[in-house]
């Protein structure tokens, strides 16, 4: 399955973002007063079966007239909610989260509808189906959050991809801007000239700084007011990636100091997302079989000067622990995510599932960390060499001893 619909969004991002206008709303409080304004652009990648046995792309955008029934401007203990109606019964909505210094933009819900058969013609699955996506970006309070550039969240079976995107709820008296990591400017290397002496012309030599080894980072997810993820690692991704024509390989470390964790937590499955300053996403989704979890797949987003990257491997079946245990592994792992990605890990414990008291429970140790395992092979290696030397050295000894001899 094409998870990401690759296709859609190279047209969507191609066509220059399918020239849409942007929504723009607000919901108001029982007095009248503004307590969300928002204002963006929005289009949709979906892949859906048909009734064929194939799978089909649709790609449409959120208008410019939309309702916001269902909304809420919040209260004590229940969060501001956005919601968005257009179409045939699609909706999209967010949450937002605050303390008394920033508020969170918390979880993206899209619901299409696949009965509407002008976007969904001869669809399999009828009814609605949602595409879930945790967010949660700081901003600090009184401050509008911004991002002109486009920004791609990517869901199974739904990409979203949004521009000029302007949002600010509670009601604030908002004095600045922030603004997304897609608006930063990237900084650019210093321009080196090549010396020219006595018409020889010498280009500077290159230097390659060797890649220090990442810090660990220590995340967790929380459902409701309680932990149900834990995770501390140390991640490293090789990615071949394509600059200025020319394929480079470029080894990133994921710093957490600037990494930002979410995720969702079921009974079935668990994800923890990753976003080291919005530029590079890893995804890890665990799943269980019968009483052991596992991790089933990675999910890379790169965002360069050439465009945005997904790279994903679904097949996966590494760091399996029994349920009710958390896996560790401090030797240096390799997860083989693409022919042209790959992640070096490092001291990873992870606990996706049945977390007690914000704590890790005991822990289940990889192969990689068994030294006991490698004295019986030392041994049987050794005794093995010696039983081949023993049976050289006799076929060499019957050897000299016929040649000594004559026949009568």
């Amino acid at each position: 399955m094409e998870r990401y619909l690759l296709c859609a969004v190279l047209c969507l991002l191609g066509l220059g973002f399918m020239r849409t206008e942007a929504f723009e709303v607000t919901v108001k409080d029982e007095s009248k007063t503004t307590c969300i304004y928002a204002s963006m652009q929005v289009n949709f990648a979906v892949q859906y079966d048909t009734n064929n046995g194939t799978k089909r792309n649709t790609t449409f955008a959120a208008p410019d007239n939309v309702t916001t029934d269902g909304s809420r401007c919040g209260s004590s203990g229940v969060d501001p909610l956005l919601v968005v109606n257009f179409g045939n019964n699609h909706s999209w909505s967010v949450n937002f989260t605050s303390d008394s210094t920033v508020y969170r933009i918390g979880v993206i819900v899209f619901t299409y509808n696949t009965n509407d058969s002008t976007l969904f013609p001869d669809a399999k699955e009828k009814g609605l189906l949602t595409a879930v996506k945790s967010i949660n970006d700081s901003i600090p309070m009184n401050t509008t959050y911004v991002c002109i550039h486009e920004e791609v969240l990517t869901t199974e079976n739904v990409v979203q991809v949004y521009r000029n995107v302007t949002l600010l709820p509670y009601g604030q008296d908002a004095k600045k801007e922030f603004h997304c990591s897609a608006d930063t400017p990237t900084p650019q290397p210093p321009t080196t000239h090549p010396v020219t002496t006595a018409n020889v012309t010498v280009s500077p030599a290159p230097t390659t700084k060797p890649v220090d080894k990442p810090s660990i980072g220590h995340y967790n997810i929380s459902r409701g007011n309680e932990t149900c993820l834990l995770a501390s690692m140390g991640l490293q991704l090789n990615a071949t990636l394509l600059i200025d024509g020319k394929r480079v390989w470029t080894p990133i470390n994921i710093n957490p100091n600037s990494t930002v964790s979410s995720g969702i937590c079921s009974n079935g499955s668990a994800l923890l997302r990753l976003s080291d300053s919005g530029a590079t996403v890893v995804e890890f989704y665990f799943s269980i079989k019968e009483k052991n979890f596992y991790l089933k797949e990675v999910n890379v987003t790169l965002t360069n000067g050439s465009g945005i990257s997904y790279i994903t491997n679904s097949n996966l079946s590494l760091w399996e622990a029994s349920m009710g245990y958390s896996y560790l592994c401090h030797k240096e792992q390799l997860i083989t995510v693409s022919e042209d990605l790959s992640i070096n890990t490092f001291d990873v414990r992870v606990q996706p599932f049945n977390v007690q008291n914000a704590t890790y429970a005991i822990a289940s140790e990889c192969s990689l960390d068994d030294d006991s395992i490698l004295i019986p092979i030392i041994v049987g290696a050794a005794l093995a060499g010696l039983i081949v030397i023993i049976v050289i050295a006799y076929l060499i000894g019957r050897r000299k001893t016929y040649a000594g001899y004559q026949t009568l």
